[in-house]
């Protein structure tokens, strides 16, 4: 654990913690359904403890028909039965407190299930309707069978869906900007605000430390709901221009969320801010907006000294301006695994340690996608078990997002590896990922997850770990180099050749060194 005396005060205490992703389905099942839950994390609490975070972020445990695994929610103040209940959720949070890890949960305002009881409500009503009106209902162009619009979902197909009346004649168009099973709220409707903010309270009282918002960017739409331009429209990506996010009065939004969680001391709000340009993405990160913002930039960048020299220096820059906290991520369960995306086999393990080490030098905050410390792959699926819906919305075009998320090896040499009881888990999991099991990791000392643990602890406990910015060395081509405040180096190697560390000692590297260098594809820590 972090020492307060080195690092930052318990009211910021998310200012440099390490936390820990976890997609509940896949990290460990105490029931024998094949799926993960609650119940699993909490028996493996002492595991979390062992590697070294600071806080648990959930990714959706709430009530959901999963059509999207959880982020199409019909009921945002209760348990879905799939993870467990709310006496459950209680203990996790009590048990990790005394662990002294936090625990943060995803929040989804930007849509609802369409089988959340509003919805269901709006179906029922008419035209125009206060029951309409916590949605994006809208008439059709002409004669009203053409959508109100030409976006586009993020999951492929259009982002509109028309409804029949209680005749079965066909009548008005919703938005959902993702799945139809997640219909867009209505963010000017007084509604929409006040439930959410009963939501927040509601987890806050049970003691959670904080939220991920998903989607942070989204939620305010224009209210002209012009059509946009689809050249460089891509499943799965908005840019900048895109009208259907970042939108001027999603600052209001967040101010408002601001508002509930100032009532409560030491909590935090993470937004997912899928934004490119500095000033825009900073303007999330005011002192009265997000506490912190996703940044995705590390994550995007090859392996490349001046790619990622480049996303640093980005990332820097867009909380520079407004006092705010950098964020640093390699992976979560919407992105391709970085030992995958690094080239997979022994080069892309080796590349994902190096990045670790940077990762992990940098000033503030990191995020780890659970099974990046074993130093897993995406996994090859076959397509008759995938599942998510951007298979299907993209007509098989793309495979979606299904093999970050298969289920975590612990132990045993054959699948289902000690995931779950049952052979059949909610994705199969590879049989090779056998050497990669916690229970084989923990014997080996030079393991990806012994390497985590080290790492970790240094981090927390080295007192030149320090600083909230950075200053770059000369290197060589191909190569990077930058020094912490408060006196720590960090040099990487992303060509094919050992080179020449830096002055100082050697605090960590990622792969042995060769005759006192460098190797390739490799980091390192000095002081």
């Amino acid at each position: 654990m972090n020492d307060p005396t080195l690092h930052a005060p318990e009211e910021t205490w998310w200012k440099d913690a390490i936390f820990y992703q976890i997609y509940p389905r896949s990290f460990a099942d105490s029931n024998g359904d094949g799926v993960g839950d609650l119940g699993g994390i909490r028996e493996k609490l002492g595991y979390l403890e062992l590697l070294g975070v600071d806080a648990l972020w959930l990714s959706p445990v709430m009530r959901s028909p999963m059509a999207d695994h959880g982020y199409d929610v019909s009921d945002p103040r209760d348990i879905d039965p799939l993870f467990g209940d709310l006496a459950v959720m209680d203990a996790l949070i009590e048990e990790a407190h005394v662990r002294d890890i936090k625990v943060t949960m995803d929040v989804v305002p930007n849509h609802t299930s369409d089988q959340h009881p509003w919805f269901i409500a709006a179906l029922e009503s008419t035209p125009g309707s206060p029951e309409r009106a916590r949605y994006i209902f809208r008439d059709g162009k002409g004669d009203g069978s053409e959508p109100p619009n030409n976006w586009p979902s993020i999951f492929g197909g259009s982002a509109w869906t028309r409804v029949t009346d209680s005749d079965g004649r066909p009548e008005q168009w919703y938005l959902h900007i993702f799945a139809p099973e997640q219909p867009d709220l209505n963010w000017t409707n007084p509604e929409v605000a006040e439930d959410l903010a009963k939501t927040l309270r509601f987890w806050l009282d049970r003691g959670v430390d904080g939220f991920r918002i998903d989607v942070a960017h989204g939620m305010a739409k224009p209210a002209e709901l012009h059509d946009m331009n689809l050249e460089l429209n891509t499943l799965m990506k908005n840019d900048d221009d895109d009208p259907r996010f970042n939108n001027e009065g999603v600052h209001e939004i967040h101010r408002g969320i601001r508002k509930v969680m100032d009532e409560y001391p030491n909590k935090v709000t993470i937004g997912e801010i899928w934004v490119q340009d500095n000033e825009r993405f900073g303007d999330y990160l005011r002192p009265d907006e997000l506490h912190l913002g996703f940044n995705f930039r590390l994550a995007e960048a090859d392996f490349d000294a001046a790619t990622i020299r480049d996303a640093v220096t980005n990332s820097l820059a867009a909380v520079a301006r407004v006092d705010g906290t950098p964020t640093w991520t390699l992976s979560n369960h919407d992105i391709e695994r970085e030992v995958t995306r690094y080239g997979g086999g022994t080069r892309g393990t080796g590349r994902a340690r190096a990045m670790l080490l940077l990762e992990l030098a940098l000033p503030g905050t990191v995020f780890v996608y659970n099974g990046s410390e074993l130093g897993l792959p995406n996994a090859v699926l076959p397509d008759d078990v995938l599942q998510d819906p951007v298979w299907e919305r993209s007509g098989h075009a793309e495979r979606g997002r299904d093999g970050c998320r298969v289920p975590l090896p612990w132990e045993s040499p054959a699948p289902p590896f000690g995931f779950s009881t049952s052979p059949n888990t909610w994705l199969p999991i590879p049989p090779d990922w056998a050497p990669l099991t916690v229970e084989e990791q923990l014997e080996d000392v030079d393991s990806m997850l012994n390497f985590y643990r080290t790492a970790f602890e240094l981090r927390a406990l080295r007192p030149e770990f320090a600083g909230s910015g950075v200053d770059w060395y000369g290197s060589p081509p191909g190569c990077l180099a930058f020094r912490r405040q408060g006196g720590l180096i960090c040099a990487l190697n992303a060509t094919d050749a050992a080179i020449p560390l830096p002055p100082g000692e050697l605090l960590m590297s990622s792969a042995p060194l060769v005759d006192g260098q460098l190797p390739a594809d490799a980091a390192a820590w000095l002081v």
